[in-house]
């Protein structure tokens, strides 16, 4: 299954689809949460990921799902060393965020997210 984009993520095999901006205005966005299988963590950490991206991203974003119970070889490539961690890998600088993102404030200023 390949990665979805707006707010509907997806499992991934770690192979990234192209990313379109269909509107044309402002950035898009290429975010990879590394989630341990379906746990409570887990989940409050992709809700939290969708709420932040829906508030200021909404239609500009995609969001991939990659549970490394799954597949652990993807852990290697983003240097993941705990979970949940968010990576955003578009717009560069590629930036990381270790929890479940439920302190909103800090997360949208670690992920340079905050409305222009």
């Amino acid at each position: 299954m390949g990665a979805k984009k707006g707010s509907k993520p997806s499992k991934t095999n770690g192979k990234a689809k192209p990313l379109h901006n269909g509107n044309g205005n402002g950035k898009h966005w290429n975010l990879r949460l590394y989630i341990a299988g379906d746990s409570p963590r887990s989940r409050t950490a992709l809700a939290n990921l969708k709420r932040l991206c829906e508030a200021q991203l909404a239609g500009k974003y995609e969001i991939e799902v990659i549970d490394l119970t799954k597949r652990p070889d993807l852990a290697k490539a983003d240097q993941i060393l705990a979970v949940p961690t968010l990576v955003r890998k578009v717009p560069e600088p590629m930036k990381r965020i270790i929890g479940d993102l439920s302190n909103a404030d800090r997360a949208l200023i670690a992920l340079d997210m905050q409305s222009p």
